[in-house]
């Protein structure tokens, strides 16, 4: 498949099984904990569907002028797949093996800048990869030691737009049907700020840690409420 945006050449291709991909280990800590605690509440409300694809960083392909480019997010959501999930494990090539990714996401480790980096001659940046060649409609851009969070949607005019967030301080994704946010709390020993999911009436979407603490606190609840039932009894002279 071709798809022409002046003066680029776009293809999509399976990348090379000679392609050295870049093996540089995680360069946050932060990164790991965060990609798995999104992709755990979409899949605990059943939005990671056999056809779904959720990456993180892992290399997502398109060969621009003749060239591959590799770019890896250290979160992106795919909705649908259409080839076996074996044939993406090293990497995933849009309109070829299933669909172009949603949402991509970059948390900042340091300050060079390069999530913004528009640099359109080869490698090209990460923000003009997103915007002008896979047009990704939410490039969500996260600092996790101050919590700040910018969400940017791609307009009409194929230009991706910094978003206002809302009164409640979460930013609706029409893709997802869920809204996105920043939360402040304790995850596996890490205190610190979250990306995390709400649903459209405005309920947060649990980690499985949270729904097992919730059950447990209210079965200690119910046994209180069951002990002084207990105990009104025997003041009233009733042997439970």
């Amino acid at each position: 498949m071709i798809a022409t945006v002046h003066p680029y050449n776009i293809t999509w291709e399976l990348l090379p099984e000679d392609f050295i991909l870049d093996d540089e280990p995680v360069d946050n800590v932060n990164q790991p904990p965060l990609a798995a605690a999104l992709s755990e509440s979409l899949d605990r409300i059943g939005k990671l569907s056999s056809n779904a694809l959720v990456t993180t960083n892992y290399g997502i392909c398109a060969t621009l002028n003749g060239k591959i480019v590799v770019k890896a997010p250290d979160w992106a959501y795919i909705p649908q797949i259409t080839v076996s999930r074996e044939e993406v494990k090293r990497s995933y090539t849009p309109n070829l093996q299933g669909d172009m990714p949603v949402v991509v996401m970059e948390f900042l480790s340091d300050t060079e800048g390069i999530e913004y980096s528009s640099k359109r001659t080869y490698p090209p940046g990460k923000w003009f990869f997103y915007e002008q060649i896979l047009q990704v409609p939410n490039y969500i851009i996260f600092q996790p030691e101050s919590g700040d969070l910018e969400v940017h949607r791609l307009d009409k005019s194929g230009k991706y737009d910094l978003r206002s967030v809302s009164d409640n301080n979460r930013y609706w994704l029409d893709e997802m049907q869920l809204f996105i946010g920043v939360w402040q709390g304790r995850r596996e020993n890490r205190d610190g700020y979250w990306l995390r999911w709400w649903d459209e009436a405005g309920n947060l979407l649990l980690w499985g840690t949270e729904l097992v603490q919730q059950e447990r606190e209210a079965n200690v609840a119910a046994l209180k409420r069951l002990e002084e039932l207990e105990q009104k009894l025997r003041d009233a002279g009733i042997e439970p």
